[in-house]
This record gives C-alpha cells, structure tokens and sequence, in this order.
C-alpha cells in the first residue's frame, strides 16, 4: 500500500469497516476482460481470516465464472464523502473521505446443505440484522450460494 499512513491493520477496525459495508463488487477474469458483479453478502471472520458468502442463480455469467475462473479480486466500501478544504471554489481543496477493503480470494459454489444454509443466514443477518431464518426447502434448492475465501486483505481509510 502506497500510502501507509491510510492503512487500517488494527483486526477490530477492519472488522467494524466491514460489518458497514452493504455491497461487495466481485472482480472475474473473463478471457481477458473484467467482470464485476455487485452483491450483497454475508461472512464469518475466524483468527483474521474471513469467508464472504454471496447468492444468486444457479446459471449465467457468474456462475460460470466461479466454476472456470475461481480467482477473484473485490472491493467494498462504506462513509464515503467528498468535502471541502476551505476553498468551496478551488477544485484542488476538495479531498474524500472512505473507508475501503479491497482484496483477493478463491470462489466456489457451496453444495453441502448446512453450509449453504449458514451462509444464507448470515447473509441475511448481514443484510437485515436478523440470523435466525426459515428457508423453504424449494427456495434453498433453487439458489445457489458461493463462498470468497480469501486469500489477501487490505484497509484503508481518509477522514
């Protein structure tokens, strides 16, 4: 990273980025060009190491994506705002504000049951702040559910 004085490393400040953020965009390499896909998603965080887990169609660009090109890159965001430094009518004494995670990972569709109902439930929790759901079993055997591990994660921020 660049500029280290933006670099988050403290593992509660990341986790506490991350529970805020609502969208995490999906890098794919497909055949050379890029593929994002924005989606909501749900994690767990175990000794600094996280799972994001994501749903979505059985079939389709990202699905076949996660099966012939698993390596991915994301990104997700949160609080950003672009503010004045003094001067309203400079350009240049505008500066943002954000907080970023930006990192790369393995994905893979999950086909063990309590697996993919775990990461619907925490989708949901992340998503609505609830954990414990009920999901009809045709709902559950229609969606698919796909897991990022990662593999390298960075944060940063600018206040």
């Amino acid at each position: 990273m660049r500029r280290k004085d933006r670099e988050v490393t403290d593992p509660s400040k990341i986790e506490d980025i991350i529970s805020r953020c609502t969208c995490c965009r999906i890098g794919f390499n497909d055949g050379g060009e890029v593929y994002i896909v924005p989606l909501n998603f749900g994690y767990t965080a175990k000794d600094n190491t996280y799972t994001f887990y994501f749903h979505g169609a059985k079939e389709g660009r990202k699905a076949e994506l996660i099966n012939s090109s698993p390596h991915v890159g994301f990104e997700m965001d949160t609080d950003a705002a672009v503010y004045s430094l003094g001067e309203p009518d400079v350009a240049c004494k505008y500066t943002a504000r954000f907080q970023s995670i930006i990192g790369n990972g393995v994905i893979s569709t999950v086909s063990d049951t309590d697996e993919k109902l775990l990461g619907l439930s925490l989708i949901m929790e992340h998503s609505a702040g609830k954990r414990e759901w009920k999901f009809d079993e045709k709902m559950l055997n229609a969606v698919a559910v796909f897991k990022l591990e990662v593999t390298k994660l960075s944060c940063k921020e600018h206040e």
